[in-house]
Order: structure tokens, then sequence, then C-alpha cells
């Protein structure tokens, strides 16, 4: 297994606070810093051992042979220029940003030379954004994405970094990730918010009778509006295709259902079926 000697962690919510708990309990870095910007959390990460020692945004990279940005996508650039200052020769760079396009385009013009950067999407999650919800098995059985670099070296180092934190990882351009997120994640999240947003409509007792499907599939309306309106407009362009497509799907059921074709219903029912099965059987 890689271990590094130092992991700087920029941003503390949920990911950031998970990926230092994770590494800890791994062994993969020996010592974890952690940054953020509320003073607060600052104390109650350390407090609570998420990370060893918290430090400013200008000297939190001192010393780390890996630097894992987990913010606001919006707000990458911005804190990677803050903590450029403290980096060293043959450190990395990985972040947690679950649209890969931009800041495979911006990040590494960022950063001085020998200081690599490598793209990561670990796809694990919960509508809970804070450190409070943090869990060093969270990236256990998951999925991450990492982006390809001309470093192979480098993307060696940041798979092995998430496979001891128990993820797949697998490798993809930034912007076939992007296409394939919004397929996977982000339009299904539209489509919940959209669920959710039209429920207002259902007649007022209707909630009494929800059941384990109905919470199932608006448990992602749940998720921080703040963050998702941002993954939401900055993969808007990868996003396009695939609302299209699953609208056009929804006109389709609606115009067999006022109908009344039973068999339209059920031929659409069973389309959905094999169109999951053949998935499911190619990977």
């Amino acid at each position: 297994m890689i271990v590094f000697e130092r992991l700087a962690v920029v941003g503390l919510g949920l990911l950031g606070s998970s990926v230092a708990l994770a590494a800890k309990r791994s062994g993969v870095a020996r010592q974890v810093i952690g940054t953020t910007r509320n003073p607060e959390v600052l104390r109650e990460t350390e407090r609570l051992g998420i990370v060893d020692e918290t430090r400013g945004f200008s000297d939190v990279a001192e010393g780390a042979d890996l630097v894992v940005l987990a913010t606001t996508i919006d707000a990458m650039p911005e804190v990677l220029r803050k903590v450029v200052p403290g980096l060293g020769g043959g450190a990395l760079v990985t972040d947690v940003g679950s649209v890969k396009g931009p800041l495979v385009e911006t990040l590494p013009g960022l950063l001085p030379p020998g200081v690599s950067y490598v793209g990561s999407h670990p796809m694990a999650g919960s509508h809970e954004t804070s450190y409070r919800a943090a869990r060093a098995d969270l990236f256990e059985d998951s999925v991450c994405v990492v982006t390809d670099a001309q470093d192979a070296a480098a993307v060696a180092r940041v798979d092995g970094f998430w496979e001891a934190l128990g993820a797949r990882v697998v490798r993809r351009s930034a912007a076939r990730h992007d296409e394939e997120v919004a397929w996977v994640s982000h339009v299904p999240h539209v489509v919940a918010y959209a669920f959710a947003h039209a429920f207002s409509a259902a007649p007022s007792g209707a909630r009494e009778l929800a059941g384990p499907g109905f919470n199932d599939f608006t448990r992602i309306a749940r998720s921080h509006a703040g963050l998702w309106s941002e993954i939401l407009t900055v993969n808007r362009k990868a996003m396009a295709g695939s609302i299209e497509a699953v609208g056009s799907a929804l006109l389709e059921f609606a115009r067999a259902i006022e109908a009344d074709d039973a068999a339209q219903v059920e031929d659409l029912i069973a389309a959905a079926h094999e169109s999951l099965v053949a998935d499911e059987s190619s990977e």
C-alpha cells in the first residue's frame, strides 16, 4: 500500500471529513492536516479526532505530499491559490468534485513546477453535508473515478490512495466522466427535485400514505440546495441530452396512460426492464 507522510484535506464537510477519517483508519497517511473557513468546524474536527491538526489555508499544505480539495467546485481554484505557497516539489493535488471538466482545465495551471494534479470523484455521499455525518467507511465498496493525466506515476498514486480507502477505482477522461455522471447522478437528482416540487399539488393527505418506495425515490431530493444547484449548472452541457431523453420518455408514458393503452404502457415498462438488465450484464 502506498503511504503518504502528510495528507492535507481542504474543506471539512461530509466528504473531506470522511476522507480524513478513512485515511487515518487505513493508515494510508501518517498525519492528516485539515482546514476550512469555519473556525468552529476547525475546533470540532480536531477535538473529535477527525484530523490530527488544523491550520490556515496558507500553511495547510506545508510538508504535504497529498492535498485533497473537498470544497465546492466553484471554490476550488480560489482555495488552491491559497494553499499553493505551501506546496513542495513532488506533491500531488486531487479533489472530490462531481464535475471534472472545469477542474481539469483550470487547476493544473495554478500549480508550481513539480506538483501534479489528478482529478478524482468518489461516488459516495449522503444528503447530509456536515462533518458530523462523516464516516470512515463512506468509500468502502463505492466507485471512485480518477481522471486521465500525463503523469502516470501520479495517477497510480492517486489510484492507490482511493483503493486504500476501500473504493474501486475506474479511469475516465474528464469529458466522459461528466457525460456519464449526468446519467447516473445528476439527472436522477433533477427528476427527484422535480417530483418533490410537483408534490405540492398532491392531495393534502397523500404524504400519510407514502411507503418505502416514495421515501427511497425522494431521499435525494433532500440534498443540499446550494451544493446541487452548483453541480447541475456547472455540468449543464453534459446534462442537456440526458434531460431531453428523460423528458421524452415521460411524455411517452403520459400519452400511453392518457390513451388507456395498457399494452403500450406494458411495452414501455418491459423496455425499461430490458435496458437495465442489458446494462447490468455488460458490466
